[in-house]
This record gives structure tokens, C-alpha cells and sequence, in this order.
């Protein structure tokens, strides 16, 4: 037993000495798709990837929390599109995992005054469309980079993705991770949130993991809730800071003071599948 524990603790240990860099790559896939009623220019659907220096199969693709829709225009637009993964990433790079920052398609890709999204709803997440357009991302990652295991990851509003993607890729991805998963719709708008308030996990064939703070104070992304149907794939993460906004990006919805732990926990299940049931105590 304590051998295995140091083997894990060697694979995430944050020592400069082990750093590798990753490498932000810009991936503009053709969807197929055309928008504009006169003008008809080609849908693209967008992303970052960020490549270890190292070789590497494995990628996650990760879905940012509201507005949900990245705005992706250069490789220089990842780390504000990776919530509190983002000072975290040389902890992915030594576990050789590739990160990929997802946007909304470029005909899904509105947002209004106050960080309202104008699209890229729920209905768009949950369609075969959606899972189309990833699956392009995928192709590329593949055939261009040799990452052929893909993991999902989404935060908060981006588990709407997590969830539906999960469910129409099946076994094309190696699993999917869900972090304090939105189960409650939007109260301005309910077309943002409200597929995922019945959302059956049962339904998911490959592994998953949810990572919820237990203090979320957040209305749309009850622990509770997600407590009621974890199955032993749950990581509950305890302690840290609350400040600003409940449901932003510095309170205990986002692992505030735990950003660490809670990125190291998630690398050591893709890595091990090892579910570390309590984080931060």
C-alpha cells in the first residue's frame, strides 16, 4: 500500500525540477455548416489544445463555466477559459495529459451584456449536433497529435456538455468528468440549464467522475443533489476560501483555496481510477 501511495504522489508532486511546458496550439474544425443569410461563411468550431512537451495520447477536453461560451480568437485565450484548472497545468503536463480548451461553434457563439450567453443553450448541448462538432476536435486531435484517449471535463454550466457529450459519444471517449455539476436551471432563462435537471447518469457507459465542493452554496449546482446519484465516483472536496460570488469563479463552487488538490484529484483518477472520496481534510 505504501508503495502504490508514493507512486501516485510521484506522478502529481508540483516540484520545478519535473515541470514540462505545454505548448498552445489553436484547432479550427469545419463543421460542415454554413451561416449567414446573404453571406454564407463556414461554421467553425474552435479550440485550444495544450500539448506536454512529452509525448502523449491522453487529452482532456474541457467545457468553462458561465457564460459557458469561450470566445476563443487566438491560442493566447486558454487560461481564462479554464476555471480553477488554470494555475494547474503543469500538474496535467507531468501526468502527460493534454489539455483542450473548447468553444461554442462559431454560429453558437453569442453572449449579451452581463455574461448572458445569447446561445449555445441547452438545447444546442444536448443534440447530436453538438456531439458532431466535438467529435471533428476529436478527429484532428487523433490524426494530427496522437491523442486517441479523450476524457470530457466540464465546470459548473459546462457539465451540460460533460453530461450530453458523454452520453452520445458512449465508449468513443475514455470518460467523463463532472465538476460542480449544474442540476438546477437558469432562474432569468430556464433554456440554460433545465436538461440537466432530470438528467438520468445511469445512462452513461463510460467511467465517470463528479467533483463537487460539500459547501457549494451555489443554487444551480446543489451537493445534495449530486450526493443522491453518485455511486461511488464521487470526490467531495472540503475546506478552502468563499469570497465574491457564490456561484463565481473565486467561492467554494469553484474549489476556492482547494484549486490544487482538487486538480491533483482529477489527474489521479484518469490516471489510476482511484477515487479519493474526501479532499481538503
Amino acid at each position: 500500500m505504501l508503495k502504490k501511495m508514493l507512486g501516485i504522489f510521484a506522478f502529481v508532486c508540483t516540484c520545478n525540477i519535473f515541470a514540462q511546458a505545454m505548448n498552445p496550439i489553436l484547432i479550427e474544425a469545419d463543421t460542415g455548416r454554413t451561416s449567414g443569410l446573404i453571406l454564407k461563411t463556414p461554421v467553425m468550431q474552435r479550440a485550444i489544445l495544450l500539448k506536454p512537451t512529452n509525448l502523449s495520447q491522453t487529452a482532456m477536453l474541457f467545457y468553462r463555466g458561465w457564460s459557458g461560451i469561450a470566445n476563443i480568437k487566438s491560442e493566447n485565450d486558454w487560461k481564462r477559459n479554464l476555471n480553477y484548472l488554470q494555475n494547474y497545468t503543469d500538474l496535467f503536463a507531468q501526468a502527460n495529459i493534454a489539455l483542450v480548451v473548447m468553444d461554442c461553434p462559431s454560429d453558437e457563439n453569442s453572449v449579451a451584456a452581463g455574461n448572458m450567453p445569447l446561445t449555445c443553450n441547452d438545447d444546442y448541448r444536448s443534440s447530436l449536433k453538438h456531439a458532431n462538432d466535438v467529435r471533428k476536435v476529436m478527429s484532428i486531435l487523433k490524426e494530427k497529435h496522437g491523442l486517441d484517449t479523450i476524457y470530457i471535463m466540464g465546470h459548473s454550466y459546462g457539465t451540460i456538455s460533460s453530461k450530453w457529450l458523454a452520453k452520445q459519444l458512449g465508449n468513443e471517449i475514455a470518460g467523463s468528468i463532472h465538476s460542480a455539476a449544474m442540476t438546477v436551471a437558469n432562474r432569468r432563462n430556464r433554456s440554460y440549464g433545465y436538461s440537466v435537471e432530470y438528467f438520468d447518469m445511469s445512462q452513461l457507459i463510460a467511467p465517470v467522475l463528479n467533483i463537487h465542493h460539500g459547501n457549494d452554496q451555489c443554487d444551480h449546482t446543489p451537493y445534495a443533489t449530486v450526493v443522491a446519484y453518485s455511486i461511488n465516483n464521487l470526490i467531495t472536496v472540503k475546506g478552502g476560501l468563499g469570497t465574491g460570488d457564490i456561484c463565481g469563479g473565486n467561492h467554494l463552487h469553484s474549489m476556492g483555496g482547494r484549486e490544487e488538490l482538487a486538480s491533483k484529484a482529477i489527474i489521479r483518477w484518469i490516471r489510476t481510477r482511484e477515487v479519493q472520496a474526501l479532499v481538503g481534510e
